[in-house]
């Protein structure tokens, strides 16, 4: 069974950062599949802009070499990638003066009818600037739409600021705030088994479920990110955005229709929901951790201050309580892990529902475990609901405890589109269903921000763990003193 693929009416594609790395290993393959799936309708056209002097031909070089190196062998094709690079335009410009945007505004007054797209895939302090040209070179039509890259603030003001600045150039509904999580198909999946299956939603209540756990491991360590990373940490580069809005998917209300403005107020509900972590209870309810030198997947591996080469706090490793105050989900902790240098790469969900209240199985009923659903979005995307069942043959009851496995990859037989694929056409769309609104970055802020000074004001130090293990062993206290373990990734 194949998904049908829906054309997008023309458009223009211009990025910003265009010869970044974002760009390079995400955007022009991302855009590459959607023209290979057949979504583009002539004339459609991407436009790289960048500081750095290249010419069109040059540009088109820089392309054709990105996607030889990020396109799966089995999916380049020189046919396509050959036409690709044939949509594209470059322009060196400058996005603090004047250089530039005059040939940029000649290319696109080329195709004024066309959907106008701007990716700011460059840092945030770029953003004021180019939104402000942007305007005054006379480039927003009716049709125009901007996309936001986080990090989207350090903190509530600067959130806030940034939000200030993308308003007085854009109105809200032409602005997409993009978490790349929630491209995901997995995580569109839960909306499905919850609201399009009468299976879930009557269970998915503190009567019913114990705990839910999310977490988000990466196997890398700073990967050339040292000067972002030691000024941001965990809790900023993953917590605020990824695992937050993961959060939100998994408790929020069913919204009267998938219409982004409902689904958006209802995950803001729950970011409003959630229960303040400050000093009074910070050291109870999170643990921020550092990764030492130890073993990876490719062999021994140098701890965070050495990759860093001077003294820091910052964490690598966020394990984090939270508690949903609403009707629905009291007395249901939402347990949060992400961090570097883990075991395994993996980023999953895991809902974790209450054990039966009376086993009538006599000693065959000693093992019997809780059903669990977990929901998979990487690596390996797919669903397992785990469940007992009696242990086939004779000899009497046995239970086991197995999985319903859902593999989408085995399920569908076809190739998993990467989540900017379907993100960056949503814009095309103007469907900002899976972005962030800028009262959901603010309020995801809110919660964290007293959780940063909490860190601050009572010197929490960042707990070590050894490179390779699955964190400081102050965090398996902060699930197990609560009588839960955290899951065993298979």
């Amino acid at each position: 069974m194949s998904s049908q693929t829906i054309p997008v009416e023309p458009f223009d594609y211009v990025v910003f950062g265009g010869t970044g790395d974002l760009a390079e290993r995400k955007l022009l393959p991302a855009l590459y599949h959607r023209q290979v799936a057949g979504q583009f309708t002539d004339p459609t056209r991407i436009i790289g802009a960048s500081r750095t002097e290249m010419s069109q031909k040059e540009y088109q070089k820089f392309a054709h070499a990105a996607l030889k190196e990020h396109v799966k062998e089995a999916e380049y094709d020189k046919g396509e990638a050959d036409k690709f690079v044939n949509r594209l335009n470059y322009v060196s410009l400058d996005a603090k003066a004047d250089r530039g945007w005059d040939e940029l505004k000649k290319i696109l007054d080329e195709g004024t009818e066309n959907v106008r797209a701007f990716y700011m895939a460059v840092g945030p302090s770029l953003f004021g600037d180019i939104s402000e040209r942007i305007r005054d070179n006379g480039l927003i039509t009716e049709k125009t739409r901007i996309v936001v890259e986080k990090p989207l603030g350090r903190d509530l003001a600067s959130a806030q600021d940034l939000n200030n600045t993308i308003s007085s150039v854009f109105d809200e509904d032409q602005v997409f705030r993009i978490d790349h999580y929630l491209g995901k198909e997995t995580v569109q999946n839960l909306m499905a088994l919850r609201f399009a299956n009468m299976l879930y939603e009557p269970l998915w209540n503190s009567a019913h479920i114990d705990h839910v756990q999310i977490n988000v491991s990466e196997s890398v360590g700073l990967e050339g990110r040292a000067g972002y990373y030691n000024n941001a940490g965990a809790l900023r580069d993953m917590v605020q955005n990824h695992l937050v809005q993961l959060m939100c998917l998994v408790a929020m209300e069913p919204p009267a229709s998938m219409n982004a403005k409902n689904v958006r107020d209802e995950k803001l509900k729950v970011l409003r929901s959630l229960k303040r972590i400050d000093t009074k209870n910070a050291d109870k309810m999170t643990v921020r951790g550092q990764y030492k030198a130890g073993a990876s997947e490719g062999g021994a591996v140098s701890g965070y201050l050495d990759e860093l080469g001077e003294p820091s706090n910052i964490e690598t490793y966020v394990a984090i309580k939270a508690e949903i105050e609403n009707w629905r989900w009291s007395g249901v902790p939402f347990y949060l892990r992400t961090g570097k240098r883990m075991p395994n790469r993996v980023s999953e969900i895991v809902v974790n529902f209450k054990a039966v209240p009376h086993s009538i199985f006599g000693d065959a009923g000693q093992n019997m475990y809780a059903n669990q659903l977990v929901i998979r979005l990487q690596p390996d995307e797919g669903v397992k609901q785990w469940i007992m069942i009696k242990d086939p043959g004779p000899g009497g009851m046995r239970l086991r405890h197995v999985p319903l496995d859902m593999s989408f990859a085995e399920s569908f037989q076809s190739r998993n589109p990467d989540a900017y694929e379907r993100l960056l056409l949503d814009v095309i769309r103007n469907d900002q269903t899976l972005f962030m609104r800028g009262d959901e970055v603010e309020a995801a802020w809110e919660w964290i921000d007293p959780i940063l000074t909490a860190w601050e004001d009572t010197e929490q130090l960042a707990q070590t763990y050894t490179a390779g293990t699955s964190g400081p062993s102050q965090a398996i206290a902060l699930i197990e003193r609560d009588g839960r373990t955290w899951y065993d990734h298979e």
